[in-house]
């Protein structure tokens, strides 16, 4: 069971990032219109973020996010094991994910993005990103509604794709992986302590938001 949470902690990852990236530069490819690159993204984005939450939660959790599974940790639903090996898996998925993605593109496997992303306007919304993530998730759970997560999730990543500046990274290992492209969905490597700063943060103060809301319930 152990070996299979793993994997599908990796294999989400991994889809959700190959999503991102490849989307990406298929928007590229197909026009010039930042807007309309963002949306395709976006969409892309939030119809496989569905599909894996909804396939893999009984496998693993579908955590995809060290954030997430640090928070779940918190919560004493896994253990510090669980915490530490699904984030290195996670990093190792989405690692592959953005390999993946320029492999079906027909470009150089690892591409180090030169997309600097910095201040505090990005700050912020890294914070308010996924604060917003982790309150959405365990606001759900402390209802006894979180088999509803498959669909909350990607309302508010592909919401908060488009009110934040930083358009809604939310994920430190998923930060990781598009450090390796130089494409549209690319952070240069010298930017991500400050998104996965961000996003701890957030997710810190997510969890509170979460259970200051919601008393936390039996599922």
């Amino acid at each position: 069971m152990k070996l299979r949470a793993h994997l599908a902690e990796f294999l989400g990852t991994g889809l959700i990032t190959a999503t991102v990236v490849g989307s990406g530069i298929m928007a590229q490819n197909l026009t010039d219109d930042v807007l309309l690159q963002l949306f395709i993204n976006t969409f892309a984005t939030v119809l496989i973020l569905a599909l894996a939450i909804w396939l893999l939660a009984p496998v693993s959790g579908a955590y995809f996010n060290p954030a997430v599974v640090f928070i779940a940790f918190l919560r004493k639903k896994e253990s510090l094991v669980t915490v530490l090996t699904f984030s290195v898996i996670q990093i190792a998925g989405a690692a592959g994910g953005a390999i993946l993605a320029h492999a079906l593109f027909s470009r150089a496997l690892i591409e180090p993005s030169t997309n600097v992303r910095d201040g505090g306007a990005l700050f912020i919304s890294e914070i308010v990103a996924t604060a917003g993530l982790i309150a959405t998730i365990f606001i759900a759970s402390n209802q006894g509604r979180g088999h509803h997560a498959f669909w909350l999730v990607p309302m508010w990543i592909g919401g908060a794709y488009l009110f934040t500046s930083s358009t809604s990274f939310a994920n430190p290992a998923i930060t990781l992986g598009r450090s390796l492209t130089d494409s549209f969905s690319g952070i240069a490597i010298a930017s991500v302590p400050l998104f996965v700063a961000a996003q701890f943060i957030g997710a810190l103060i997510g969890h509170l938001i979460a259970n200051v809301l919601v008393k936390p319930v039996k599922e």
